[in-house]
């Protein structure tokens, strides 16, 4: 299902949960909506669902407006971050129900609950009741029955919020190789930055009822274009101003900077890729990550934290380092900018 989105306004009172926001997905993407708790996600998702009427603005789905559409003719399929299962049915049940209210013959509902079954690893499972089944089981089935009906539109309300660290990161594979094959036009909610950049094709960051960005994982990473993008996603630190900092200085008035630890080398001067363009910080507190250490290190006056390879030998804190910051997000009320260290293409000395 191609999807355009336009003007959309929805408010509760005061609070403006949806400011005017446009957008247009492709048939067969699947669109994560990310950002934090309030920011408007579910309501944009509840929208395009039918569940809550916008104030104003319109929805197209294949280039027909459906605003005045009720939710059964929509061509849409619901998973409830809660699953929503029928507790006194069987999972076979469960999946059956929207092709039973359809009216579909009992053949026709038996091979495609079947089909559905094997397509979400629910073999062996269909007379069991939802209270038999385990929080990623009961996940399954939910999708399971959403798919049944055959939608050109999934809708996920924080899918995989109620299942434990473990079972949520292999449902998120599950979910992107079954989307694949399916084929179906798939939005889903999430405040997990992990979940979004795993699973979805293109990312839509919402906050306080506004697009901030809309792109590719990889693009909204590298290149954020407000500050709340640049602050929201990955991990950061930010200061109020950063010509202390060496290889840095900027026209860009009134602005402050956001550091990524990403950004940061910490370590022995023969450690850092350009040495010229670093300066001498002192360790505060090294903490284990499992797959590496963040070290949180104080240079030119800040305070920042970096990662370091488990690979490379130890600092302890109160240890005299070099710190590279390759680049900093730069950015105003107007505008956000990258800017790269000035320094780090000098010439390198080498080290014998």
């Amino acid at each position: 299902m191609h999807i355009i989105v336009k003007q959309l306004h929805k408010s509760f009172g005061n609070f403006e949960a949806s400011k005017n926001i446009s957008f247009e997905i492709e048939k067969g993407k699947l669109i994560g909506l990310l950002g934090p708790s309030g920011g408007g996600k579910t309501t944009i998702l509840r929208m395009l669902a039918g569940l809550e009427e916008p104030d104003s603005g319109e929805i197209f789905f294949h280039g027909q407006k459906v605003n005045d559409l009720p939710p059964q003719k929509r061509g849409i399929g619901f998973v409830f971050q809660n699953y929503a299962l029928f507790k006194h049915m069987s999972v076979f049940d469960n999946i059956a129900f929207g092709l039973t209210v359809k009216k579909n013959t009992k053949a026709q509902i038996k091979a495609r609950v079947s089909e559905l079954i094997a397509l979400t690893g629910l073999k062996g499972l269909e007379s069991r009741l939802p209270h038999q089944l385990s929080g990623g089981q009961r996940q399954r089935v939910a999708f399971a029955r959403a798919l049944a009906p055959e939608p050109q539109l999934l809708l996920l309300d924080e899918p995989f919020a109620a299942i434990d660290a473990k079972v949520r990161k292999e449902l998120r594979s599950w979910l992107r190789e079954m989307i694949d094959r399916v084929g179906i036009t798939t939005i889903f909610v999430t405040h997990d930055q992990e979940e979004a950049v795993e699973v979805a094709d293109e990312i839509m960051i919402i906050n306080q009822g506004a697009l901030e960005q809309k792109g590719t994982p990889i693009d909204i990473y590298k290149n954020p274009q407000t500050p709340f993008v640049a602050g929201f996603v990955g991990e950061s630190t930010h200061l109020d101003q950063i010509t202390s900092l060496k290889g840095f200085s900027s026209s860009l008035k009134d602005a402050k900077a956001i550091v990524r630890p990403e950004f940061v080398e910490v370590g022995k001067a023969h450690e850092i890729s350009f040495p010229s363009a670093a300066e001498k910080g002192t360790v505060k507190n090294v903490y284990f990550r499992g797959t590496n250490w963040q070290i949180d290190v104080e240079v030119g006056g800040h305070r920042l934290f970096a990662y370091r390879s488990m690979e490379q030998d130890a600092v302890q804190p109160g240890d005299q380092v070099h710190v590279l910051i390759h680049r900093v997000y730069l950015f105003n009320q107007e505008q956000t900018i990258t800017l790269e260290n000035s320094l780090k293409f000098d010439p390198m000395p080498v080290y014998i």
